[in-house]
């Protein structure tokens, strides 16, 4: 698990903002899931956005880590897990894929397709068409419907570029999404409960 130190943390229960002055210092800094597997602590996803070439991509996935418009991932599942393929997330309204909502309203267009989906790893919009991004957001296979889905890579996933915007990477914790991985099945259904018990960013 990182050590690294969190100066912006939106729990399930709570939310704590540090004070103005920390904040400032800080510039784009990397997000964490803190995972809980069958309510048991299961280690922390660390995440590098991608600011430079996606920008409102990458700030609606770390606002909604904070959650700091009142609303976000913490206590939110990772409903769809495929192994050899991905990991999706993000519903944090219905918990099913069929819900969420971005900062910027219930969607918004696609930034653009500049990275690929050529390693694992990789952080990417899930959505049901062109311009129809939200909160979800997978680490890929098919990732579907998900306005507001993130998902997560665990392999290459050439067939998404061009249909889904990758705007980060794990750079700590590659070890937690193999083992959520070993959760999931063809269906895509989890065999075990998997939450985000905290989310924010770190230094």
């Amino acid at each position: 698990m990182s050590v690294a130190r969190a100066i912006r943390t939106f729990t399930s229960s709570s939310f704590t903002a540090a004070p103005t002055a920390a904040l400032s210092s800080v510039s784009k800094p990397n997000v964490f899931f803190d995972i809980n597997i069958n309510e048991k602590a299961g280690g922390r996803i660390v995440f590098k956005l991608f600011d430079n070439d996606v920008p409102r991509t990458a700030t609606n996935f770390r606002e909604l880590a904070t959650g700091q418009h009142g609303f976000g991932y913490a206590g939110c599942g990772f409903h769809r897990i495929i192994p050899n393929f991905m990991l999706q997330g993000g519903d944090f309204t219905r918990h099913n894929g069929t819900g969420g909502k971005s900062i910027y309203g219930e969607k918004f267009a696609d930034e653009n397709f500049i990275h690929r989906h050529n390693r694992p790893g990789l952080l990417s919009m899930a959505n049901a068409g062109k311009n129809t991004n939200g909160s979800q957001a997978c680490l890929p296979l098919f990732p579907r419907r998900a306005d507001h889905d993130f998902f997560i890579t665990t392999v290459v996933t050439s067939h998404l570029d061009g249909k889904h915007v990758v705007f980060g990477e794990v750079v700590e914790g590659m070890d937690v999404v193999k083992t959520i991985e070993t959760y999931g099945s063809a269906t895509g259904a989890p065999r075990a409960k998997i939450v985000i018990s905290q989310s924010g960013v770190v230094e």
